[in-house]
């Protein structure tokens, strides 16, 4: 695909969005809808690269999906907890949903199952999930590296019992034993060694097991404030005072088929709720509120405290700029709870009156790509100074901000949250604007008609 040059607007925006469903939840109700007896419908699903990765990797293991493109619909029939193939290769890409949560269904299992991905996904750690599955009887074997696709599971059902899992690396290890964990022998009881990285999503995880019918009695834990306003009872977890946390899932249970509607994904929203911090005006993305269940949807806290205001209502979420000429406020802020958007921030670092912190996520080293070291990089480009540590970053905006070509490193984020930096200076330009196939493959189409959008509803807007 050829670069993309970013548009920047000439008027304030006013504009109202719609983003196609979220990835981790089409991907985590798409394992529950398959282990589950009867026929699920999904609708509103996500349809793009790491589900069309899970739908393909379970085709392979039996389960039978129709997809209907119009609708973004998927009908899944579910295997009634016993996966049909007892043999499967499966192809998981880059993505970290697929390849986690498959190895743990496959070990839940009876067969043998070979896991791999792309050269980048032989780079990220599953190592402690491994230890996990090991620990409940499974037999998984590394074909190169340790700890490292590809690897081959020697499923023989998975039994219960009590485990220690490290849960500082990634909350998909522990989503994936979750998921798989009611088709264990016995109950399963998992206590999360501290710290433990990126918590709302665990309680996405709980949320879908939730709805199709499973029992989680010590339910995952929640980042304070992250799920504030959330339809339901709050999840609360039995925690230690080191900081570790225990989930008990009682077992065997069964899945039950329902049908199941998908929210917006949050992540990819922020984008464009973000777009009116730079440009100025008003843009909202319909179907997503402060009750959605990922963790990500907190993002608009962090753009209330950057100076912009946000609205909430039953049909969706709205954000406001600050005032014409307004500089964003610097924030020194600990983003373990929704390490997705730190590229976000740190693109509108550069348009704030000090220097930003980001904080505490460390593991975004092992994401798509090693996201700070490349976060370091692309702001260079755009004239920032950047202190990149271990688990964080500095930036000081520049001033002027330059006009660069931004590398995208093959990661979906990369390239939208550097889109922001385009609405603020002339001359930035996404090198790989393809990689958005992963999440979002329209992004950069929607992302044009927001900028173009003049809603005739709000007249001629702010």
């Amino acid at each position: 695909m050829n670069p993309y040059r970013c548009p920047r607007p000439t008027r304030p925006l006013d504009a109202v969005v719609e983003i196609p469903g979220s990835k981790s939840i089409t991907n985590r109700a798409l394992v529950a809808a398959a282990l589950a007896d009867g026929v699920s419908i999904l609708r509103g699903a996500l349809l793009a690269e790491d589900t069309r990765l899970m739908i393909d990797a379970l085709r392979a293991l039996g389960i039978a999906i129709t997809i209907d493109e119009a609708s973004c619909a998927l009908e899944v029939s579910g295997c009634g907890g016993h996966l049909p193939a007892d043999e499967a290769d499966l192809f998981c890409g880059n993505s970290g949903t697929t390849l986690r949560f498959l190895t743990a269904l496959c070990a839940a299992g009876y067969g043998t199952y070979r896991l791999d991905g792309t050269a980048r996904m032989r780079q990220r750690p599953v190592g402690s999930l491994v230890d996990a599955l090991r620990a409940l009887g499974a037999k998984v074997e590394f074909e190169q590296q340790e700890g490292f696709p590809p690897l081959t599971v020697h499923a023989e059902h998975l039994r219960g019992g009590e485990l220690r899992m490290d849960a500082s690396v990634s909350s998909q290890f522990v989503s994936a034993m979750m998921l798989a964990a009611p088709c264990a022998g016995d109950d399963v009881l998992l206590e999360l060694l501290p710290p433990v990285v990126s918590r709302p999503y665990l309680d996405t995880t709980w949320r879908v097991m939730d709805a199709f019918g499973v029992a989680v009695i010590a339910q995952p834990p929640c980042a304070a404030g992250v799920l504030t306003g959330a339809a339901g009872p709050t999840p609360t977890c039995h925690a230690t005072r080191d900081g570790s946390a225990k989930i008990i899932i009682p077992a065997p249970q069964r899945y039950e088929a329902r049908v199941y509607p998908i929210e917006p994904d949050a992540s990819n929203a922020c984008y464009f709720l973000a777009a009116p911090a730079v440009a100025g005006g008003r843009v909202t993305v319909k179907g997503l509120t402060r009750a959605s269940i990922q963790g990500d949807a907190a993002f608009t806290q962090v753009l209330e405290n950057l100076g912009c205001r946000v609205e909430s209502r039953a049909d969706g979420m709205t954000v406001t700029g600050p005032p014409a000429g307004t500089k964003l406020h610097s924030l020194d802020i600990d983003l373990n709870a929704m390490p997705d958007q730190a590229q976000t921030l740190a693109v509108l670092a550069l348009f704030a009156d000090g220097p930003t912190t980001i904080r505490n996520v460390a593991n975004l080293r092992v994401k798509e790509t090693d996201r700070l070291a490349a976060l370091e990089r692309e702001l260079r480009k755009l004239g920032a100074h950047v202190e990149e540590r271990e688990d964080g970053l500095t930036i000081l905006p520049p001033a002027p901000i330059r006009p660069a070509t931004i590398e995208t490193y093959d990661d979906h984020r990369m390239a939208m949250s550097f889109a922001l930096a385009g609405l603020g200076v002339e001359g930035v330009v996404i090198s790989d604007p393809g990689c958005c196939a992963k999440t979002l493959p329209e992004f950069f189409a929607v992302w044009d008609a927001c900028i173009r959008s003049r809603n005739p509803q709000r007249g001629e807007g702010t």
